[in-house]
């Protein structure tokens, strides 16, 4: 059952999920771009899934947040799992979402903040610290604040596949038949771009790229960016059109009619 929102209660579930965006940028900038040691969770089988002291300590900031401002809601997190609530809500984190280009330098991970009930997210945070990008979506908003200033997010008109940029994190992507699939949209797209992270739905909110595909993606993977990129006037199921808040295949979308022919072109291969 879908979680009733008053306007008070979206203020402040927005004002809260800004509130742990900012606590994650100290422990997060704190170690970017240094000599970070990172160990390997080993979670994903032979992928390399690092995790940095970073990680760790911008999810306990956003959790000291929530244990003193939303003691009732629950909490699921990357890197310290879930813990239970009694209000319906429940706060989605990740505390770097791409420690993989976070150890190599790249500024395309992000913090990721969601909150969301048992229908799914409400509302989500896709922030970049190091740019000072904040991407937000969800209980009557879609805005991005960043070094050009504030702007909303649109996402952009439909237009053929064949003219589309579609973004992914890993060419390897999924199962060998997840594979071909995938292949099957970038063989009729125009270009394709890897290693974006998160950073990949913030630029479909934000009306530069056509789609995103991925899979197994956990719910802390695209919580936030789902809010985002819906509030934005997007799209984001699972390869077969269903919702996606779940984890696995995901694709994001800028409109329907790309979403649509993405998922026939997934279905066919």
């Amino acid at each position: 059952m879908a979680h009733r929102v008053t306007h008070d209660l979206a203020g402040e579930l927005r004002d809260v999920a800004h509130a742990l965006a900012d606590a994650a940028r100290g422990p997060a900038l704190a170690h970017f771009r240094t000599a970070v040691a990172a160990d390997d969770k080993g979670l994903k089988g032979d992928r390399y899934d690092p995790v940095t002291v970073a990680d760790r300590a911008a999810e306990r900031a956003m959790r000291d947040i929530l244990a003193q401002r939303r003691p009732d809601d629950a909490i699921l997190g990357e890197e310290y799992g879930h813990a239970p609530g009694t209000s319906g809500l429940t706060w989605v984190l990740d505390p770097i979402d791409g420690t993989r280009g976070y150890i190599s330098g790249t500024p395309t991970w992000g913090v990721l903040v969601a909150v969301s009930d048992d229908q799914g997210p409400l509302f989500g945070i896709i922030d970049q610290p190091f740019i000072r990008e904040r991407f937000e979506g969800g209980l009557g908003h879609a805005a991005v604040t960043g070094p050009s200033g504030p702007a909303v997010l649109a996402t952009r008109a439909p237009r053929p596949l064949s003219e589309a940029i579609l973004l992914s994190t890993f060419p390897e992507i999924g199962t060998p038949s997840e594979r071909r699939a995938f292949d099957a949209v970038v063989s009729r797209t125009r270009l394709t771009r890897y290693g974006m992270d998160c950073y990949g739905y913030a630029l479909v909110a934000a009306g530069q790229v056509d789609l995103v595909i991925e899979a197994g993606l956990q719910p802390y993977d695209v919580h936030a960016p789902i809010a985002v990129v819906q509030a934005a006037g997007g799209i984001v199921t699972d390869w077969q059109g269903r919702p996606a808040h779940g984890g696995g295949q995901i694709v994001a979308a800028a409109n329907r009619a790309i979403h649509a022919a993405a998922l026939a072109v997934l279905a066919a291969a």
